[in-house]
């Protein structure tokens, strides 16, 4: 399958379907980084983040026949599956809304230099797509998407009415497609 150590996102598929254990191998090895990145942002918490981190793997592992790819890329399948079980690892902890949000004065730009996957996860270039939204854009992809909130615990975090969060949420999620395709 690949040289060089080096797959196509088609021959990883391939590999996982056929239970490959070297390209399960290859694929932690190079996609944990920024799973843990990922992980770490939602959890603010590296031990959690790392129990949570090896939840993910088995559930790409035992889930990878429902990958479809016409529905996306792996690396967005994988990072849906991490955002997703740190989330349920947040909620059923127990956390409650103020224990997820933090102060928002740009977090998720300003800290990410504290972890250690910088690198890994930098090279995906998602801050500086953020930054290109609007700062009550970012708060609220900050908000929905790194500390797992609904729509209507944003709407009561930031104090505004829900219609105004969906619309900005709508507008932010259009704005980032747009940027993506410019990429």
């Amino acid at each position: 399958m690949g040289t060089a150590n080096t797959y196509t996102e088609l021959e990883l598929v391939q590999g996982l379907k056929a239970r490959d254990q070297q390209i399960f191998g290859y694929l932690y090895d190079h996609y944990s980084p920024a799973l843990y990145g990922v992980v770490l942002k939602v959890l603010n918490d590296e031990n959690t983040a790392s129990d949570v981190l090896q939840e993910v793997f088995l559930k790409i592992w035992r889930s990878i026949d429902k990958y479809d790819t016409e529905k996306g890329r792996l690396f967005t399948w994988m990072l849906n599956i991490a955002r997703n079980t740190a989330i349920d690892s947040l909620r059923s902890k127990g956390h409650k809304l103020d224990q997820k949000i933090q102060e928002l004065s740009n977090d998720v730009y300003l800290q990410t230099s504290q972890l250690t996957v910088q690198p890994a996860v930098d090279h995906l270039g998602l801050s500086k797509v953020l930054e290109k939204l609007n700062k009550e854009q970012r708060t609220i992809i900050d908000l929905a998407y790194y500390k797992g909130c609904t729509q209507e615990e944003i709407a009561r975090v930031l104090d505004i009415p829900l219609g105004t969060v969906k619309t900005r949420m709508r507008n932010a999620i259009i704005q980032l497609r747009n940027i993506l395709k410019q990429l």
